[in-house]
């Protein structure tokens, strides 16, 4: 008789993963992080339970954009007045003052919506240099260019 295993919130084992995102396509690095947030790499996946890692991505400022994406891809934001609606290139996000908001919603975007889906994106942090703070978590790290040819670009 086979049994489908279902995790209860109190049974998930988080573990802490690392990704160095520098050459990285944004695109695909995404997806790697939304699977590892969400614990669909696990064979103890339940879909309604937020049983996926603690994802620390770091170089979020030099991840790769393919196309003309950089220049013609915009992600908008209202200001919360009338007619507010503003808009700024990919490629101005990254330049600017918060260039892992770029990582960030490519991420947010590919992860169902709704609690759960802000609750797997409290695990992920996005750091623009090569420094970040969860050293003592000991993350183990996930070379992300070496998983597929395609998703690095040198």
């Amino acid at each position: 008789m086979k049994t489908t295993l279902s995790l209860k919130p109190a049974e998930v084992n988080k573990g802490w993963v690392l990704i160095d995102a520098e050459g990285l396509v944004l695109g695909r690095l995404a997806v790697i992080i939304a699977n590892r947030l969400r614990g669909k790499h696990k064979p103890q996946f339940t879909p309604h339970v937020d049983c996926g890692d603690n994802v620390v991505v770091v170089n979020a400022d030099k991840v790769v954009l393919t196309g003309k994406k950089a220049e013609q891809s915009i992600l908008y934001y209202h200001t919360g007045y009338a007619g507010g609606i503003k808009g700024r290139s990919q490629g101005q996000i990254l330049a600017g003052r918060f260039p892992g908001r770029v990582v960030e919603k490519a991420v947010e975007r590919m992860i169902t919506r709704g609690p759960l889906q802000r609750a797997q994106m409290k695990h992920l942090y996005i750091y623009a240099g090569s420094e970040h703070p969860h050293a003592g978590q000991s993350p183990t790290v996930l070379d992300v260019g070496a998983l597929n040819r395609k998703n690095k670009r040198v």
